[in-house]
């Protein structure tokens, strides 16, 4: 057995004869060929998670229909069944796959997702494989505005007596509305929101925005998390305690400093979406999207 990775011209409309033609499993040496993908593939609307051509000895496994759980499980599981069905002995596969509906038209046999929470497994799937924890990663200039604008706001007064004040169901709704902007202006800034020409393409567009959306969520909330904590410690090595005691009128204790941090990375957030202006469109859809679905994107665009 042998594994290797290549990119090949394959969109998720594609038929298997089309997708046998393009991987050419004929100049294999090996006697079964799995083919791995990590865009989605539908049948109506339906998730397919496997297409089989018993004839070429051939399977094509749609990484994202199997969702976000538990993923090499499952596709080993699939890579399992594509060997059972060419070798005829579909007897031997495993339970988890039995739950699935298994149809053929003339030498495919296909395998979909039967459930209704299908989508959200096929969504779950595709928001995993955009990575949305490298967000954050990705998108250095808006971490470095996102700060700037935080490590600003710590040296100001009103900073400290608002953080006092405000209380954590505020504080919960400065960080909900400030991570909501950056999100927005993502999206509508670097153009992430996809406008179906038809009517056969809105349910397809309902999905990927929708794995945008999650995604981004993700992404945002990861990268609010660490400015959180990068300015909590700013705040703890830099603030002088009994300056901020005179202001607030009490001790400062680890609750304000908590507190204080809490309301600065909603204020750096918000300079964070301002920030997210300043890079390149392929940079905010490199942070954002799996290669896949990036040239699917591009392509649609």
């Amino acid at each position: 057995m042998s594994v290797r990775h290549d990119s090949y011209p394959v969109d998720e409309h594609a038929e298997v004869v089309d997708v046998i033609r393009t991987v050419d499993p004929a100049g294999e040496t090996e006697d079964i060929v799995i083919y791995l993908t990590d865009l989605p593939r539908r049948l109506g609307t339906t998730p397919v998670l496997a297409d089989i051509s018993v004839h070429e000895r051939f399977g094509l496994i749609s990484i994202p229909g199997v969702g976000g759980l538990f993923i090499d499980r499952r596709v080993r599981n699939l890579a399992q069944t594509v060997v059972a069905e060419v070798t005829c002995q579909s007897n031997k596969q495993h339970r988890s796959v039995k739950r699935l509906t298994r149809t053929q038209e003339d030498d495919v046999v296909r395998y979909v997702a039967p459930t209704a929470l299908s989508r959200l497994q096929l969504l779950m799937g595709m928001v995993y494989a955009n990575r949305p924890w490298r967000l954050a990663a990705g998108l250095s200039k808006v971490l470095m505005a996102a700060f700037a604008a935080g490590a600003v706001s710590l040296a100001y007064p009103t900073m400290w007596q608002l953080s006092d004040t405000m209380g954590p169901w505020r504080l919960s709704a400065a960080t909900i509305l400030s991570s909501a902007a950056m999100i927005a202006w993502l999206i509508l800034d670097h153009e992430l929101w996809e406008r179906p020409n038809s009517a056969d393409e809105r349910e397809r567009a309902v999905l990927y925005n929708a794995a945008t959306v999650v995604t981004l969520t993700i992404g945002v909330a990861i990268l609010h998390i660490g400015l959180f904590i990068l300015l909590l410690v700013t705040a703890w090595w830099t603030l002088p305690p009994q300056m901020v005691a005179d202001n607030i009128g009490h001790p400062v204790g680890v609750s304000t400093l908590l507190m204080m941090a809490w309301l600065v990375a909603a204020v750096a957030t918000l300079g964070g979406a301002l920030g997210s202006g300043m890079e390149d469109d392929e940079a905010v859809k490199a942070a954002a999207y799996g290669v896949r679905q990036r040239r699917r994107f591009d392509k649609s665009n």
